[in-house]
């Protein structure tokens, strides 16, 4: 095992965080390769919850170099409070590694964020408002800063000006807003996070991470949020605005498809989303919930309460082909610890046909309804369970019937939040 990516299968909170933790330990280098501060991943050590939201979960092991890629884009004001966080509980992040083309998150970013999910007619989609969004506009519209530009004063401050008439002009007089930048002060100011951030920063990751892979070295890459959250392959428009998937490791940290070894498909044992959109499996009322209580789901960087439901086959399906995972790892089963039997969506019913197939279209999606097959529940406590062997007879059965759907063998079960509580198969 050279390169291992890990990839969210549901709409995010699947758990990836302590699972990048856990595979870390024997890991040379950890890469983040797409994504903002718009997500979290909490990672649990001892009587120590952190929640990290830029740099990667490999952080907590000195001889881990952690990388944040050319796909990521960065808040420098998140990262350098995110460092002296993870300084305040004792650790260092002298391993971390920011590329230089990386783009910039902004303030202009944050307010265009405010102000489109203020005016969009069709629904709100339910952003973070962190200016993640417009920065990814700005960079395909090859108008965006990137880390590089910091450092280069004139660069920088004509990128800034034009950036600054232009959005103030959009706010204004398109959305109504009543903003006025400070050029002279924007411009200190990100100059002051560049120098704090300086000795990160590395002139080119993907060369960096391609020597790793040329020497062998064990990589894994994480990506944040999940498969379904995809801007190409989700709940469009209910979606992040980058590549969640396998592929966005590629694209968004510079290395080639076929240096990928194994691809891990991380699944919650039923499964939450925050935020707007279809969401076919949604449980409302008591048993939704009791979910929410038990499993805690809460968003790691808002706070907002997931919605939460029953495993949905369908979307596991779908995650398993965009992603081609080669092994599954299956987090909070012991949330359903409780239940007397639990329910597994294996299809849609679409206008009286069932079918298997995910549909593209959200509005075919919103008139699905699940099609449920109910797996006894084993009503053990499985918290302090280490071995698969184990494990309750029913609860083996229900985690034989996700394999089966995501028709790939499961590699690690999680039955608690902290690091030991992990099962290895």
């Amino acid at each position: 095992m050279t390169v291992t990516v890990i990839v969210g299968t549901q709409w995010g909170d699947e758990g990836k965080g302590k699972i990048t933790d856990i595979l870390a330990s024997d890991m040379d280098m950890v890469v983040r390769y797409q994504g903002g501060n718009n997500a979290g991943h909490t990672v649990v050590i001892g009587d120590k919850t952190f929640k990290l939201h830029l740099i990667p979960s490999g952080i907590f092991y000195d001889k881990v170099l952690c990388v944040i890629g050319n796909g990521v884009v960065i808040d420098p004001s998140v990262i350098l409070d995110e460092i002296g966080s993870l300084q305040n509980k004792g650790y260092t992040a002298a391993s971390l590694r920011i590329s230089s083309q990386a783009h910039v998150i902004f303030p202009y970013h944050k307010d265009l964020d405010a102000a489109q999910e203020e005016k969009r007619e069709a629904g709100r989609i339910g952003t973070t408002c962190r200016g993640i969004g417009p920065c990814y506009i700005d960079k395909y519209n090859r108008r965006g800063i990137r880390i590089s530009d910091l450092y280069d004063k004139k660069i920088f401050r004509e990128k800034l000006e034009w950036n600054i008439n232009e959005k103030s002009f959009l706010l204004n007089q398109f959305y109504g807003m009543e903003v006025k930048y400070d050029i002279d002060s924007l411009f200190e100011q990100f100059l002051t996070y560049a120098d704090a951030i300086k000795k990160y920063v590395v002139s080119d990751s993907s060369y960096l991470i391609n020597e790793y892979i040329a020497t062998k070295k064990r990589i894994l890459m994480e990506g944040a949020q999940g498969m379904m959250l995809d801007v190409d392959h989700g709940t469009y428009p209910f979606v992040t605005s980058s590549n969640p998937i396998s592929g966005g490791a590629c694209t968004g940290a510079g290395i080639a498809p076929n240096s990928i070894d194994e691809i891990l498909g991380v699944v919650k044992a039923y499964v939450t989303r925050v935020g707007g959109g279809p969401f076919p499996t949604e449980i409302e009322g008591g048993i939704g919930e009791m979910l929410r209580e038990r499993g805690h789901e809460y968003g790691a960087t808002t706070g907002r309460p997931r919605r939460c439901g029953w495993f949905d086959g369908v979307v596991m399906r779908h995650a398993a082909q965009i992603n081609g995972l080669t092994s599954l790892v299956v987090t909070k089963l012991d949330v359903l610890d409780s239940f007397e039997s639990i329910k597994v969506c294996t299809a849609y019913r679409y206008k009286g046909k069932e079918i298997k197939g995910f549909p593209s279209d959200i509005y075919k999606l919103n008139e699905c309804e699940p099609v449920y097959e109910e797996i006894l529940g084993w009503r053990e406590d499985l918290s302090k369970i280490k071995k698969y062997e184990e494990l309750p007879l029913n609860a083996k059965r229900y985690l034989e019937k996700l394999s089966e759907l995501a028709a790939a063998p499961i590699s690690m079960v999680s039955v608690g939040a902290e690091r030991t509580q992990i099962i290895r198969l």
